[in-house]
């Protein structure tokens, strides 16, 4: 243990790909973890991805990540969400057998030579001259290592609540890492308090299904890894079935606000505002009569299912109470109740875009431990915190994803430059150009990086797709079709609309009717390419001028930020600068707008003013 390069801390999302990740490129990590049987568990809803969270999984894949590939294999119902919406904000979701996901994850770790696991809780970080160099176990043993990723999730100080009842776990029926939070406060971290919670579970065989609305996967299923083969992949779906609270639900509910730790004072923490508890949704709400639920099956064997939209900290008779009156739940056995989980964060701020602390050099922070909400922010985090420790061990320049390039740099320049005071996750409305970061492009983005760490074996399918498309594109930019006769008979035989005038090429394919199968015999060079690459001709023909502009003010905007800021140059004097601005210019010193640009607190307003005054003095004004 001595010849330790990156020892991760806690073996949920983040823990997994953070150590894949350093692992995979060739450094010697060894994983801690409270309890090895639960790495990798689905500690809430048994789902992965969504909308915007999906976006986060084949980003992950693309980097070279393991979520997607456990998903695909571990997957018991997949659909596309927003599906009859633009590209751009669809997101692929799967139910996941959540006994299978955590063996998988588990033992996927396992195989991994230079990969070893124990199970231990951290209680101490070991600092020297504001740099760790290792960490000590509640049984006293010491690791040493040259960088350490805490992903500590809801287990730092994690306090359960089901009613009055309090317990010091980090999730029901395990213990809290409460030393290991007093340990960061006392190192200067600024740490706020989060709450989260999940929803009861019921015993499938107790459900009246009859009545209920049936909630199928799609066909056929959308997998999430590029390396999963599509020809194969014709996984087993298990439908989940709708139902709703109503009049009754609600009236159990306010009748007992006062046993609600959310409002009796007993909790702290601030929730997450997109997913609030059904009390929560109840009071907030109390002009709505129903709220939708979905039951959602736990493993491929449908014995448990999760009850998703009831989140919930009520007392467990009360929770009896709220299920037995809703539709299908009336004779319904709960096997898991409900609770809300309180636990410590550190404000994100302190961290740098690489996910390395400012304050203690060699310590990196990834998952709910930065204020994040969600098993994908958490795992994406993991893989980038992963990277760059094995980066910067090895010597190599760090890795920072701009915003234009993925959700997962929208994300963190979110988290690092402006924290969160509540529970943050990723939507795609938080993307500017979220036109150009779809779902269908992650690995045309994303995998030349995962490729170039060596957690990729072979992009060559991604290459040839991805010349075949620029092609394609300018084949198609560069071509006019006129409307004679045999194009107009032409376009007849695909059961397409005439054209009346000259018409580009682009035009035409970007029509709603216009699919792949007639872009094939639109021209030959068709024919031989990929049906990805045509899907992807397909919807860059559709949003063309759109990508175009993005793409535009993304190049102005790189050419923008590689401006280098003179030496000694004089901030102080620069109006429309905050005073907090000009004194971190002032300490931080950078040498670019686009290092000024990564200083937390600096805004793209601040960038804009900075710009035009190194313009301005260049010009002696």
């Amino acid at each position: 243990m001595e010849n330790i390069d990156v020892l991760v801390v806690g073996g949920g999302h983040a823990g997994i790909e953070a150590s894949y990740a350093a692992a995979k490129m060739g450094l010697r990590v060894h994983l801690l973890t409270i309890l090895v049987e639960n790495i990798g568990l689905a500690s809430c809803n048994p789902a992965i991805g969504g909308l915007a969270k999906g976006h986060l999984v084949k980003e992950i894949d693309a980097l070279g990540g393991l979520m997607g590939i456990i998903t695909d294999n571990c997957g018991i119902q997949y659909r596309i969400l927003n599906a009859s919406k633009g590209y751009a904000v669809r997101g692929s979701r799967a139910q996941i057998d959540m006994d299978s996901y955590r063996i998988y994850a588990r033992n996927a770790l396992f195989k991994i030579e230079n990969l070893s696991i124990s199970q231990e809780l951290v209680e101490e970080l070991l600092i020297e001259s504001n740099q760790i160099y290792g960490i000590k176990t509640n049984i006293g043993k010491i690791y040493k290592a040259k960088k350490v990723i805490l992903t500590t999730g809801t287990f730092l100080n994690g306090v359960v609540h089901i009613g009055k009842s309090i317990s010091k776990n980090g999730r029901i029926g395990e213990s809290s890492a409460i030393k290991l939070g007093e340990n960061l406060s006392k190192l200067g971290f600024e740490v706020g308090r989060l709450k989260t919670g999940t929803c009861p579970r019921i015993d499938g065989k107790s459900i009246d299904f009859s009545n209920l609305e049936i909630h199928n996967g799609d066909f056929p299923p959308p997998n999430f890894s590029f390396r999963t083969s599509k020809d194969s992949f014709n996984p087993t779906q298990y439908p989940c079935y709708i139902t709703y609270t109503n009049k009754q639900t609600h009236k159990i509910i306010s009748d007992n606000f006062h046993l609600a730790p959310l409002f009796s004072g007993q909790i702290s923490g601030i929730g997450p505002r997109y997913c609030p508890s059904i009390e929560d949704k109840v009071y907030r709400f109390s002009s709505k009569d129903r709220h939708q639920l979905f039951l959602e099956p736990q493993t491929k064997e449908c014995s448990e299912y999760y009850v998703n939209g009831l989140s919930t900290s009520l007392p467990f008779d009360i929770q009896e109470k709220v299920i037995h009156s809703i539709s299908g739940l009336e004779n319904a056995r709960i096997t898991r109740y409900g609770y809300a989980i309180e636990y410590d964060y550190v404000m994100p701020t302190e961290l740098k875009h690489t996910l390395e602390t400012k304050k203690i050099a060699n310590l990196y922070f990834a998952g709910q431990i930065n204020g994040t909400t969600g098993y994908e922010e958490a795992a994406a985090q993991g893989i980038m915190a992963g990277i760059n420790a094995a980066l910067s061990i090895k010597g190599e320049s760090e890795f920072i994803l701009k915003r234009s390039e993925g959700y997962i740099g929208v994300m963190i320049d979110d988290l690092v430059t402006k924290g969160t005071d509540e529970p943050y996750r990723v939507f795609t409305s938080r993307a500017e150009y979220r036109l150009l970061l779809r779902e269908d492009n992650a690995t045309f983005r994303l995998s030349k990086y995962g490729y170039k760490f060596g957690l990729l074996d072979d992009i060559s399918s991604i290459l040839k797709d991805e010349s075949n498309i620029k092609n394609g594109i300018l084949f198609l930019e560069n071509k006019n079709y006129t409307p004679t006769k045999e194009f107009l008979k032409f376009l007849d035989s695909i059961d397409e609309i005439k054209i009346n005038d000259i018409t580009n090429g682009i035009q035409l394919v970007a029509r709603d009717s216009f699919d792949i199968e007639k872009l094939k015999k639109l021209d030959s060079m068709f024919c031989d390419m990929s049906d990805i690459a045509l899907e992807q001709i397909k919807i860059e023909c559709k949003y063309y001028h759109y990508i175009k502009k993005q793409s535009a003010e993304i190049s102005k905007l790189d050419s923008t930020l590689d401006i280098k800021i003179p030496a000694n140059f004089i901030f102080d004097d620069i109006p429309g600068l905050s005073l907090e601005v000009v004194e971190k210019l002032n300490k931080f010193r950078p040498n670019s707008l686009r290092e000024a640009s990564l200083i937390s607190g600096i805004t793209p307003a601040s960038i804009d003013v900075l710009h035009l005054y190194i313009y301005l003095r260049s010009q002696g004004k």
